[in-house]
């Protein structure tokens, strides 16, 4: 059960973690909305497709929000109690730096056991919907995403069609299309009026053209054919709808557990050392918030963003170690975090021994 000081701690930790980890979602939130609106204003995504990358990748950025979050709530919520002389106070009746522990852990343990969820389970999944979502946009941006008086590419051939107007039937009206031939040639075609037309084949349709005119040959030679034509048919394939073979980043946990590649041991443990970041992370920020009473709430903040700084540069180094083979897979990133633990550990000694010197 937790006592009266067990639970203001935890509200204190638990509110201010949700405050943070909200702010850093929607800032990098934001930024992701301004770069999917590019996209779907150049094509390369469907306009209702928009929402659904964007809440996936709210999933993806959890996975590190979520203890950085919990990491910087401590020291925050800590530094507050601390500024106001309520943690001395606390210490007075018995309740040391160990202690703060308790309610900790009712908020950590659960977090931690998300984290490890996200990190191994609904991350690499999300990447993977990230990239079908992206080989579907890739498919459908045909001439159904061309917009009147942009230049819109068009298909993996990279066709550049313009239509001055579009029609509610989807018919353009005086359109433009340039593309390179199988043999290398420029093919240029003008014509009045031009629509989209489905074939036999899924993944091949027809861009109908009528009455215009066709120039085709090699740029910087006299050598060009001009054909005029009342209807024109232009075959165009479509990408495949299958996305590319996934990155270790988007690979199932199963498939890296079994792989003695060393790209995938090294994500297997970066995934696995998310969870165990974020217990260590905690650990270690009950002992950095400390700070003499009216000294300011902030006033370790910036040796807290520091150490982790340092704590997330080791791991991508030694995560980037084992990719390139220098590095021994058994070693991984486990000697960062002993090491982080093994600081965080000491610090805590040295407070608790001062504290019971003081309360003796």
């Amino acid at each position: 059960m937790l006592r009266i000081l067990d639970r203001y701690i935890f509200r204190e930790i638990a509110a201010t973690w949700l405050g943070v980890t909200m702010v850093l979602l929607l800032v990098l939130l934001t930024n992701q909305f301004a770069r999917v609106l590019g996209d779907v204003a150049k094509g390369r995504l469907p306009k209702d497709a928009a929402l659904d990358v964007i809440g996936l990748s709210a999933v993806q950025y959890l996975t590190i929000l979520v203890p950085i979050g919990l990491f910087l709530a401590v020291m925050l919520a800590l530094g507050r109690l601390y500024r106001d002389s309520e943690l001395p106070a606390m210490m007075a009746c018995r309740v040391g730096p160990a202690g703060i522990y308790w309610p900790l852990l009712w908020l950590l343990a659960p977090l931690a056991i998300g984290v490890a969820y996200l990190s191994i389970e609904m991350g690499p999944r999300a990447l993977l919907t990230i990239d079908r979502v992206g080989a579907e946009a890739r498919r459908q941006a045909d001439l159904a995403s061309i917009e009147p008086g942009r230049f819109t590419t068009v298909g993996p051939d990279g066709a550049v069609v313009y239509g001055e107007r579009v029609t509610r039937d989807g018919v353009m009206e005086n359109v433009f299309m340039q593309r390179r031939t199988s043999d290398g040639q420029l093919e240029v075609v003008i014509a009045r009026r031009g629509e989209q037309i489905e074939s036999d084949d899924p993944d091949v349709r027809f861009l109908v053209l009528y009455d215009g005119r066709r120039y085709e040959g090699t740029p910087g030679t006299a050598q060009f054919r001009v054909v005029e034509f009342l209807e024109h048919g232009i075959p165009y394939h479509l990408p495949s709808a299958e996305p590319p073979a996934p990155k270790p980043r988007a690979m199932t946990f199963a498939s890296l557990r079994g792989s003695k590649d060393p790209e995938h041991i090294a994500e297997l443990q970066w995934r696995i050392g998310i969870p165990l970041a974020t217990i260590i992370l905690s650990i270690l920020a009950v002992p950095l918030a400390k700070t003499q009473p009216r000294a300011g709430r902030y006033g370790r903040l910036a040796v807290g963003l520091l150490v982790f700084i340092i704590y997330l540069n080791m791991l991508s180094a030694a995560k980037a170690w084992i990719e390139q083979g220098e590095l021994s897979p058994y070693l991984g990133l486990w000697w960062v975090h002993g090491a982080v633990l093994l600081f965080a550990l000491g610090l805590l000694a040295i407070q608790n021994l001062v504290h019971r010197r003081v309360m003796a």
